[in-house]
């Protein structure tokens, strides 16, 4: 059985990966916590019965002890990445890193380069790649199913209100205290695209900004909070009080407070981030961006990302040149249009856990990889390249400039 520390128990931590101890005693065991907030530090002690004395406040506490295990999770806020990784891979940690690696691209291939000079796991959370929808979806176009790939459809459709939750109010709503948009939600996409291409970008561009989200779309009547008599709050769809408050017991309300206690939900609603207006936040990411892509084997990919959405979902149609795939992650539905006329539709089998089995998924291969030695999935560098993507599509963004990659990772490496 594997032992293993958690830095940063938040709901990625404590609820997406950590909870695979919980079903799973017999293969992983927490044995320490590293985690700011008390009442979340105690309830992750609690729920894997972790002794007082392997109780941190800070990632710095937990990494100044001798060695207390073979695996580690790192699940802080995204600029609390870079730090504790580096000092973990020196102390001889195998690590599972909550993606994005890191909101400064060159800290990004900085870690990658350690843990492969090191020869240390360095596994990355692109769970998308865990996920049997994915996994099925890029068997087939590496079986040529419709032919040669030629061009990708893919559409990142957010939701409007996991926007307001995450990108609006929540963790994620600022760059310079998280990370931009094509970064911290879809890096997932650029690790996808890039692995399902097979090839390496050559050239992005990209345009996108923060539209609707601003004081200036405020509607007459409504207030700084939801709970402070908004005239217009029974009709908002971003209402605090209907995502929170009335009968909510799960996530996301569980990230306003962990016990479902009302009052202390509605005074965190009060108080807190999540009870905030979201035409009066300080959030600055985008709500809306494209982005197109050259690869090198010549496919091209049109890429939407968008926060005006009913479903949250990924859809796309994949083109090739003896047919067509389409998909709704959601349905877990994969169609496959033949030019010939015939059609196909699959259901890939599923898997318990979040996110339709995908955060289980990569809890079991990080655990395999502990055991065996042996890669995993997805490299940490390969996972670095692809939010190099991202970070390059960022730039494109904001100075309209169509960016080279060759040309762009040189520069970095100047820096360096």
């Amino acid at each position: 059985m594997i032992q293993a520390a958690l830095i940063g128990a938040g709901s990625r931590g404590m609820f997406a990966y950590a909870s695979y101890a919980l079903k799973r005693p017999d293969e992983v065991q927490f044995v320490a916590v590293a985690e700011p907030n008390e009442e979340k530090r105690a309830l992750f002690a609690k729920l894997h019965n972790i002794p007082p004395e392997n109780q941190f406040s800070s990632w710095q506490e937990l990494l100044a002890q001798p060695q207390l295990c073979e695996a580690l999770l790192i699940c802080t806020q995204d600029t609390q990445h870079f730090e504790p990784t580096m000092a973990a891979l020196d102390k001889g940690y195998q690590i599972l890193l909550e993606k994005p690696m890191s909101p400064d691209p060159l800290e990004s291939l900085q870690m990658a380069e350690k843990a492969e000079r090191l020869g240390r796991i360095l596994t990355i959370c692109h769970g998308m790649r865990y996920s049997t929808y994915y996994s099925t979806l890029k068997q087939l176009i590496d079986e040529r199913i419709v032919g040669r790939l030629i061009s990708i459809q893919w559409n990142e459709n957010v939701g409007f209100w996991h926007q307001a939750h995450s990108f609006v109010r929540g963790n994620w709503r600022n760059s310079k205290e998280s990370s931009p948009m094509i970064l911290q939600k879809c890096c997932h996409d650029m690790d996808m695209l890039q692995w399902l291409v097979g090839g390496q970008c050559l050239k992005i561009s990209s345009f996108g900004s923060l539209t609707h989200f601003t004081p200036a779309n405020a509607p007459e009547g409504s207030t700084l909070r939801c709970t402070d008599g908004c005239q217009v709050e029974h009709e908002c769809p971003y209402s605090a009080l209907k995502l929170y408050y009335n009968d909510k017991d799960e996530w996301p309300a569980k990230v306003v407070a962990l016990e479902p206690d009302r009052e202390v939900r509605l005074k965190a609603l009060q108080e807190g981030p999540y009870g905030r207006c979201v035409y009066h936040c300080d959030n600055d990411v985008v709500d809306h961006q494209v982005a197109n892509l050259l690869f090198d084997n010549e496919v091209t990919v049109a890429f939407t990302m968008t926060a005006f959405t009913n479903e949250i979902s990924r859809t796309f149609k994949i083109m090739g040149t003896a047919g067509e795939i389409r998909g709704n992650h959601k349905w877990n539905e994969i169609e496959i249009i033949h030019f010939s006329g015939k059609r196909q539709v699959i259901h890939p089998e599923r898997v318990e856990g979040g996110h339709d089995g995908a955060d289980t998924l990569i809890m079991r291969d990080f655990l395999r990889q502990v055991r065996s030695g042996t890669a995993g999935r997805t490299s940490a560098m390969e996972s670095a390249r692809s939010h190099l993507i991202a970070f390059a599509a960022e730039h494109s963004r904001l100075t309209g400039q169509t960016v080279i990659m060759e040309n762009y990772i040189n520069e970095l490496k100047v820096t360096q």
